[in-house]
């Protein structure tokens, strides 16, 4: 492959995104992990520019008129982006870039990279789901409620997303995209 595989990972807040995405860093330290803006406060334990790009929203809006962004999108009040300029980059120099972001966001990829490969993350249960986003610690009641609301219109996304893989736990999760990635990289359209 002369170029690099873009693979893009999502689903509903909560699911264990985050907890695959590390896994799969840690299991290949050669995947380029794209960190992404947002103009959300920086939680406890987060690092500028490891974890996100901490913008203020005035900020954000002038990288988007300048096009600096691959995709962007507003989510619970807050902007996300992913820079364009480090994928193109990490792409053409052959390497494979996992980037984690919300399905907008992931439709936009798409649209934009026809040859990126979505990976939806499911939970195994909408209970499950409720517990890991109350077992966070991080949301308040109000917030948990709307993310959950919002699991039924997010489900809807799944139409667009080449792989689904669902959570039960973090090790066959990472085992299933880790399969996905191979199978990608041996397939005959790529070569």
């Amino acid at each position: 492959m002369d170029k690099g595989l873009l693979v893009v990972v999502s689903g509903p807040s909560g699911v264990g995104k985050g907890t695959i995405c590390n896994a799969l860093r840690e299991k290949y330290p050669e995947l380029v992990y794209s960190v992404s803006a947002t103009t959300r406060p920086m939680r406890e334990g987060e690092v500028e520019g490891v974890n996100y790009f901490f913008l203020s929203k005035e900020d954000f809006l002038a990288k988007i008129e300048a096009g600096a962004f691959l995709e962007w999108a507003e989510v619970y009040g807050n902007f996300y982006g992913t820079p364009k300029w480090i994928i193109d980059a990490q792409l053409a120099a052959g390497n494979h870039v996992l980037l984690e972001i919300d399905m907008q966001g992931a439709v936009q990829v798409k649209k934009a990279y026809p040859e990126s490969v979505l990976v939806f993350i499911l939970p195994p249960s909408e209970e499950e789901l409720a517990k890991r986003l109350s077992g966070r610690g991080t949301d308040s009641a109000d917030v948990i409620a709307k993310r959950l609301a919002c699991w039924q219109q997010e489900k809807e996304m799944l139409k667009h997303y080449d792989y689904a893989v669902v959570n039960d736990t973090v090790s066959q999760a990472v085992e299933r995209v880790s399969h996905i990635i191979t199978a990608e990289e041996c397939s005959v359209e790529r070569m």
